[in-house]
């Protein structure tokens, strides 16, 4: 134990807390981001940060405020006390689209209006005669408030997208708000003689051109190294200041279940995932229990997603960033949403290639649950528990039984109403998903000597290799045939546990599987 975790001291979890005051102030835990503050403040001006829901934006934003606001009591004993001019106040204007659910342009105006005159009256200015143009008014404010202040404004912008977001299903709305919000953004970049420092975050990166082109100065710190860490808690942070609450808790399960989130630098855990595991010692996917936006489901049905390709999926960084309501890429709004992570980072002819994956097991489990739920009409029959124990035991008569079953129980008229099920990869997709969902270890698209097995399923007892066919009609007994020829099994002898090869075949015109063969390597 380091000399840091000796000192830890239990404290209070700050579970929903993002006010920094509050968390300082009634003896909350608290991880020190004033470092990354210190730097932003230090080296730019104008700042933008895509972080997944639930992952301490909101608390870094106040933590700004404060700062600006030469709060020094509750910066002791942080990096920046000591680095920070506490005689220099600025004022800060603050915009949060948080709250509530806005279905409407007028709706979006009606909340920016609130804003501004909620601020003008905490920074006690007065607009005479207030502007009905959100854009003018706000850039009368900024204008006024610099001007009482004798010092230049700092603008902190909380979830800049989240009006946009929940109306994707309504395009025509969605685009409303983003000219609406892109309108108001504008006067930012207006007013740079009056502005210290801005600060933008939310969850998605919509291209500069969509929402920003009139930002167009923006430093984007999403995919930087240095700010990899700005949000969530690393390795060190649990060791150390949250030691003692790790008693009694299996620390590699821990990373299993919720670390992997990277941004080219240091991974990080979900802070919402932690702090619940301490408070109820027990392993759940808490953050996506909190809403996993069935348009991203629906998205990825629509677009006949492969799932396996979760497991490794490859993106430009030009694709990552293409995210508009017009233009929605399943790869974008996985990443930006936080159910992909960057694994590695491929650069070749100057062309820089991201490889994505899901970034732990809590991920992996639920989203594939969910994703099982979207491409099946029913549930499964077998429990959860039950094929797992199949697997481990290798009781390949049985395994072939469930998987038969499985795809069994579609209703035929099912199939007519859906045209996911007309294409070749809902099949594989429907088993990838429906083992994911357990939480087991999977390998898709496995690289051998001899060519990918499509699937690798490794446990502790055994490990199983998947191979998939469309047949026009009858069993052909191809997909085992492959597994065997392409000796796919030599990959996995050094390690000692019994492998299994299961072939499976799907018919076209039964739309069902035809064949489940399974022999011992």
């Amino acid at each position: 134990m380091t000399s840091s975790a000796a000192k830890a001291v239990r404290r209070k979890l700050p579970i929903g807390i993002q006010t920094f005051r509050e968390i300082r102030e009634e003896g909350y835990y608290y991880v020190d981001k004033t470092a990354y503050a210190w730097r932003l403040v230090s080296e730019g001006k104008y700042y933008f940060l895509s972080r997944p829901r639930r992952f301490g934006k909101s608390l870094f934003l106040d933590t700004l405020a404060e700062l600006f606001a030469g709060n020094e009591p509750l910066f002791r004993g942080l990096f920046v006390h000591d680095r920070w001019d506490w005689n220099v106040r600025y004022p800060v204007v603050r915009l949060s689209f948080a709250e509530g659910r806005l279905q409407t342009a007028a709706a979006l105006d009606e909340h920016i209006h609130v804003l501004l005159s909620d601020n003008a009256e905490r920074l006690g200015v007065t607009i005479e005669p207030p502007p009905t143009d959100t854009h003018l008014r706000f850039k009368r404010l900024i204008e006024r408030v610099a001007e009482k202040a004798g010092r230049r404004v700092v603008v902190l912008v909380d979830e800049y997208d989240k009006p946009i977001l929940d109306n994707l299903t309504t395009p025509e709305v969605a685009r409303a708000m983003r000219e609406g919000l892109r309108n108001l953004y504008s006067v930012i970049k207006g007013q740079d003689a009056h502005v210290r420092f801005a600060f933008l975050t939310g969850v998605s990166k919509f291209s500069k051109a969509s929402i920003f082109s009139g930002l167009n100065n923006l430093n984007d710190i999403t995919v930087d190294a240095q700010y990899s860490a700005i949000c969530g808690y690393t390795e060190e942070d649990l060791d150390t200041i949250f030691a003692p609450e790790l008693e009694g808790l299996d620390r590699d399960q821990i990373r299993h279940w919720y670390n992997g989130y990277n941004w080219l630098g240091e991974a990080v855990y979900n802070p919402f995932d932690l702090l619940l595991l301490f408070q109820k010692r027990e392993f759940r996917p808490y953050w996506f229990e909190t809403g996993t936006p069935t348009f991203l489901i629906d998205l990825l049905k629509a677009r006949r997603f492969f799932t396996p390709q979760l497991e490794r999926l490859y993106a430009t960084e030009e694709l990552l960033s293409a995210f508009d309501v017009d233009g929605i890429e399943p790869e974008a709004i996985l990443w930006q949403t936080g159910y992909l992570t960057i694994g590695a980072v491929h650069v070749s002819a100057g062309v820089t290639e991201y490889e994505l994956r899901l970034p732990n097991r809590e991920v992996r489990m639920a989203l594939n649950r969910a994703l099982t739920a979207a491409f099946l009409p029913v549930r499964p029959v077998a429990s959860v528990t039950a094929l797992i124990n199949l697997m481990r035991t290798g009781d390949l008569e049985r395994l072939r039984d469930h998987f038969q079953r499985l795809y069994a129980s579609i209703p035929h008229d099912w199939y007519r109403k859906n045209s996911i099920t007309h294409y070749e990869g809902y099949w594989a997709s429907v088993f990838y998903s429906h083992l994911a969902a357990l939480g087991l270890e999977l390998i898709a698209e496995d690289v051998t000597h001899h060519g990918c097995i499509d699937l690798t399923v490794k446990l502790p007892e055994r490990i199983y290799l998947f191979e998939f066919k469309v047949v026009p009609d009858e069993p052909e007994g191809a997909a085992l045939a492959q597994l065997l020829a392409k000796g796919y099994a030599e990959k996995y002898r050094g390690e000692q546990l019994p492998v299994h090869l299961v072939g499976i075949e799907f018919s076209k015109r039964a739309r069902n599987v035809v064949a489940v063969d399974a022999v011992r390597a």
